[in-house]
């Protein structure tokens, strides 16, 4: 069965009153909040909550496509491969960085060295590394993972069950559309799903594009029984919006 969670930013930054929105996201039936800050871990789990995955090192424009990166973002696994094991948490997010002009198959090749060697530590603690899809349009970023086929490569390159992928539905429709198929054909490398209706970036309604309870269907027939999280900015009460979302997808 699939679970729900919700990124924790976008609702708390509505100003809701953070324990009022943990206590409400557990009555609504969610399981877990992803991205949550370490001062609101132990009442996320006092909740029942799973705190579904946090940032192994910051999203910048220097990621894993570059080696001399490479210890700066090892030091930041390290510190949180701790945290999550000992929190419990599944999930590390990971990101690829700019292109900066590189090949993109050369920034695959170090890529996924980088994710073989940090993948097996992480694997010794138990917890699985993420590398997000993002886009590179509405940003103007030009991030490397920009498109499911050259992250996937990476994943394949690197051949470690603790490496798999963020698939932010949002970010995917605007680069490259295709969401169903592209989930059917590549659900074996992910590990993780965002969401958020597009344009916009907001709630999962009539005036967004994307047609959420096919998509949570179609992921669902994959075998998945992970969690899907909401990532998007409520356009007005939190609360409302959570559970809006949940019910959207609760098919």
């Amino acid at each position: 069965m699939i679970k729900q969670s919700f990124s924790w930013d976008g609702f708390a930054r509505t100003g809701v009153e953070p324990r009022r929105l943990i206590r409400a996201a557990a009555d609504i039936g969610y399981a877990g909040i992803d991205l949550v800050p370490q001062d609101f871990w132990q009442p996320t789990k006092d909740a029942g909550l799973k705190i579904v995955c946090i940032v192994g090192h910051p999203l910048s424009p220097a990621g894993l496509n570059k080696r001399e990166h490479l210890p700066a973002i090892e030091a930041s696994i390290r510190a949180n491969l701790e945290l999550a094991a000992r929190w419990e948490i599944p999930h590390l997010i990971c990101f690829s960085g700019n292109r900066y002009g590189l090949d993109e198959t050369a920034a695959a090749e170090i890529t996924a060295e980088h994710l073989r060697r940090l993948g097996a530590l992480a694997g010794s603690y138990g917890v699985t590394l993420i590398l997000e899809l993002l886009n590179s349009k509405v940003k103007d970023r030009d991030y490397q993972a920009d498109h499911t086929a050259w992250a996937a490569q990476v994943c394949r390159m690197v051949d470690l069950p603790h490496v798999k992928l963020l698939y932010d539905i949002y970010h995917m429709q605007i680069m490259e559309g295709d969401i169903i198929n592209t989930v059917r054909q590549n659900h074996a490398h992910i590990a993780h799903y965002h969401t958020a209706g597009n344009p916009g970036r907001a709630d999962l309604d009539e005036a967004q594009e994307l047609n959420y309870p096919a998509i949570v269907r179609a992921i669902k027939e994959t075998g998945y029984d992970g969690f899907i999280g909401h990532e998007f900015f409520p356009k007005g009460d939190a609360v409302a919006a959570l559970k809006a979302a949940f019910e959207v997808c609760n098919v």
